[in-house]
């Protein structure tokens, strides 16, 4: 499983000409599904993604992060994203042989969303296999990169 993390001011999801999803001050996650994933990845990065401190302490003279969006009451937009497993290393095509099909990633990826949605923050999505514009106020800017393979 393969997650893009980035603190935002706002993010919004569209398709076509109406908005999806939308949230204010968070992260938004765009997110791959690998043919490999279970149960244990969704559990993983959903911990990570809730738990990873990225957010400053605002009453703090420190400009360390020591504030995750749990801390924070942040907001969630989820988007998934199956290019993340797109593999450029050959060709000039990208291959998508490790993405999960259809089905499973979809599957997964509800399940996932569902996970977040536990914690009890607003969590927004995107529609799962629609093209989708998704505007990002990337805050800072901070992106990571969040990996988890099947063991």
């Amino acid at each position: 499983m393969r997650v893009i993390i980035q603190r935002v001011k706002s993010s919004q999801v569209m398709v076509g000409d109406r908005a999806i999803g939308q949230i204010g001050k968070g992260l938004n996650l765009l997110v791959g599904i690998a043919e490999t994933d279970t149960e244990a990845e969704l559990d993983w990065m959903a911990r990570k993604c809730l738990e990873l401190r990225l957010f400053p302490d605002e009453t703090s003279d420190r400009a360390r992060w020591d504030k995750s969006v749990l801390d924070i009451r942040g907001e969630l937009l989820v988007v998934s994203q199956f290019t993340l497993y797109g593999d450029c290393r050959k060709g000039r095509r990208p291959s998508f042989d490790r993405s999960a099909s259809g089905d499973r990633a979809q599957q997964l990826y509800e399940q996932f969303v569902g996970k977040l949605r536990q914690s009890g923050l607003k969590v927004e999505t995107g529609e799962f296999g629609a093209m989708m514009h998704v505007a990002i106020d990337n805050d800072g800017p901070v992106t990571l990169i969040l990996e988890r393979e099947a063991d």
